[in-house]
């Protein structure tokens, strides 16, 4: 039985540890689909306001007045000497300058005709202050339409640079805030390239995006993804995920417990049948020898023997009564069923009793001390008295070495009197001493060949409450123990 509990304790373990392992791969992996998801949105949020972006750069210009920018583009596919299409973009753009074209040489702002002149003024004229011309291999470009968009975007450059300041306002708008930089790439690229996120617990990703193809110039977006937003979006999956995983440990725990706990009584319920065995084959042998020697006549003459065997009679079945009683006494549901029968009487001509009557083993050497004054009087149950002090005397021998010393002490206190049991045997662990009145537990001693049910102090304990007392324990592992039993009086 033992050993299947075992294996059922290991294997409950591996299940628990199982399962908890699967728990946290699913929500790891739920956790990075979580930061893919808000990734992909954040994605799309970005190229919608860089979009949105270069649409504003492309209606808004930011020429210095007076001036006048004309474009032309153009798109050559040819076919080259090993029969593969080329295509080749130019853009032109020049910006003509009004002051030149009127003839005026400082700075400074026009007038309202001035202004009206130069609209006038043919607008191709040759004074120009500036002239692009980019001729730029477009073969690598996916369509043609990627190509003319890329021209569009060196007008757009010219008229309205590309700013760090300008993007940055834009994402904002669409709640992305971001770290940006522009930079120029050592060769062509034509659309928008991403870089996942390499890290689950510091999630990061970037988008580089082209912005005036042409001149290689590109923005680089890293936006980091934040895992307390993608925490809360997870918020009720984690929540039923921790209930479930608790709820399921538990009702295995719960079902562990059970399981031991019913071994723990079935070994108890078989310490207590064979202590119980024990306890009651010594009197019964006793008795059945004096029934033995009274059915012998020649042992009935000697009046001595007769006495002699009447008296061993009368001590076996006080012991069968005792320990019946005892028997009685521990099922009470309260200390209020047990009749107490309360007279006053000399403690110290009981305790001389009760060490009379006292078995000791052969195998150890035993000294009982009665340090009680000879005029102590007290008012209790003197049966109920004599089983407890009788209990805490037979502990004290029974848990101890060969050499025992017990000594028996009483004396008056503010509400009533204390009587000590001390002793010098193996002690009392500091962890066992709250928990040794409990019925049934035994503590270390579980662990030794020394036979028991758990019952004695625990019986003690609802003899003294029984009076309206208390019983306490003063014990050092491995040097002795000593137990006070207060009684009002």
């Amino acid at each position: 039985m033992e050993k299947r509990i075992k294996i059922l304790y290991v294997l409950s373990i591996a299940a628990i540890l199982a399962f908890l392992g699967m728990q946290v791969y699913w929500l790891y992996n739920r956790f990075e689909y979580s930061i893919t998801e808000y990734e992909n949105i954040s994605i799309d949020k970005i190229s919608k306001a860089i979009d949105e972006y270069n649409s504003y750069r492309a209606k808004h210009t930011m020429i210095k007045e007076a001036t006048r920018v004309q474009s032309s583009y153009s798109m050559n596919n040819d076919l080259d000497s090993m029969g593969t299409r080329k295509r080749t973009v130019t853009v032109r753009t020049r910006e003509l300058n009004g002051r030149k074209l009127l003839g005026i040489a400082e700075e400074r702002k026009l007038t309202p005709d001035e202004m009206k002149r130069l609209q006038e003024l043919v607008l191709d004229s040759l004074e120009m202050v500036d002239a692009k011309i980019a001729t730029v291999d477009a073969t690598s470009a996916p369509s043609d339409g990627v190509a003319w968009n890329a021209m569009r975007n060196f007008e757009s450059e010219i008229q309205h640079p590309f700013t760090v300041e300008g993007i940055d306002s834009t994402l904002r708008k669409h709640n992305i805030n971001a770290e940006i930089s522009l930079i120029l790439q050592d060769s062509l690229t034509w659309t928008p390239v991403t870089v996942r996120h390499s890290s689950t617990f510091y999630p990061s990703f970037k988008v580089i995006t082209p912005y005036s193809e042409l001149e290689r110039k590109a923005v680089v977006i890293v936006c980091k993804i934040p895992s307390s937003e993608v925490l809360l979006e997870m918020g009720w999956t984690l929540v039923m995920a921790l209930v479930l995983s608790l709820f399921l440990i538990l009702c295995l725990v719960w079902q562990i417990k059970t399981i031991f706990k019913l071994a723990r009584l079935d070994k108890m319920r078989n310490s207590f049948i064979t202590t119980m065995i024990h306890e009651l084959k010594r009197p019964i042998s006793t008795l059945k020898m004096c029934v033995s020697g009274i059915d012998n006549d020649k042992m009935m003459e000697d009046s001595r023997m007769r006495h002699e065997l009447t008296g061993e009679t009368r001590i076996a079945l006080d012991n069968l009564s005792a320990y019946f009683s005892k028997l009685r006494d521990i099922t009470f549901n309260n200390v209020e069923q047990i009749p107490l029968n309360v007279e006053s009487f000399n403690l110290a001509a009981l305790v001389d009793g009760v060490l009379k009557s006292i078995t000791i083993p052969g195998s150890k050497r035993v000294i009982l001390e009665n340090n009680i004054q000879k005029e102590l009087e007290v008012s209790a149950d003197r049966s109920h008295l004599t089983n407890i002090i009788t209990n805490l005397v037979e502990n004290a021998i029974k848990y101890s070495g060969e050499d025992v010393a017990v000594n028996i002490s009483a004396g008056s206190i503010s509400d009533g009197i204390a009587i000590k049991v001390a002793d010098n045997g193996n002690g009392i662990p500091t962890a066992d001493q709250n928990k040794i009145f409990n019925r049934f537990y035994r503590g270390k001693a579980s662990a030794t060949d020394i036979p028991g049910m758990g019952l004695g102090l625990a019986y003690a304990k609802l003899l003294v409450d029984a009076h309206g007392g208390d019983i306490s324990v003063e014990s050092t592992d491995g040097i002795g123990s000593t137990f006070i039993i207060n009684l009002p009086q």
